[in-house]
Parts: structure tokens; sequence; C-alpha cells
């Protein structure tokens, strides 16, 4: 029934992580109304679903760009990418 896409179990584990940080910032949301909104490092204001998008984009330019000049493991850029993401929510 789902053939047509290769559904491993670190894809899934991709895409709920996705949507589980989704969830979490809606909860934050209704917690807390008005996004959080602050200047940061490179000058734009941002709220958290901003930093949460800037976290996940820049998250796949460093794999691919990690797998288009040295290939597997993925170890390193996941660590990278972990880095990326602490960046953009504490200084974006």
């Amino acid at each position: 029934m789902l053939t047509w896409m290769a559904w491993t179990w670190p894809t899934a584990l991709v895409f709920i992580g996705i949507f589980s940080a989704m969830g979490v910032l809606t909860i934050i949301e209704i917690k807390y109304p008005g996004g959080g909104e602050r200047k940061g490092a490179l000058g734009l204001v941002t709220t958290r679903g901003d930093r949460l998008f800037l976290t996940l984009l820049g998250s796949a330019y460093i794999f691919l760009a990690w797998l288009g000049i040295f290939g597997t493991p993925l170890w390193a850029p996941l660590a990278i990418a972990i880095g990326w993401g602490v960046f953009c929510f504490w200084k974006v």
C-alpha cells in the first residue's frame, strides 16, 4: 500500500521528530502567545516557528552538502546540524 516510498524507521523517525517539534511549538504558543519574537544575530526579527524553519532548512543543506562532498557515515553532519539548531534557537 505504501510501497511508492521507501518508508524505513529512520525516515519515520525524522517525520515523527518534525511533527513532534511542531506540536510542542503549538502547545508553547497556546500557553505563551506572541511567538517569542526577538532580534537575533542575523538582524532578523524571528519567532519560534521561524527559528524551527531555519533549523530544518539549514539541517537539510548540511546533510546534502555532506553527502555530496564526503558521503556516508552521517554522524558528523548530525552533530553539525544539532549545533546549527542550538545556534538558531539561541542566537537567531
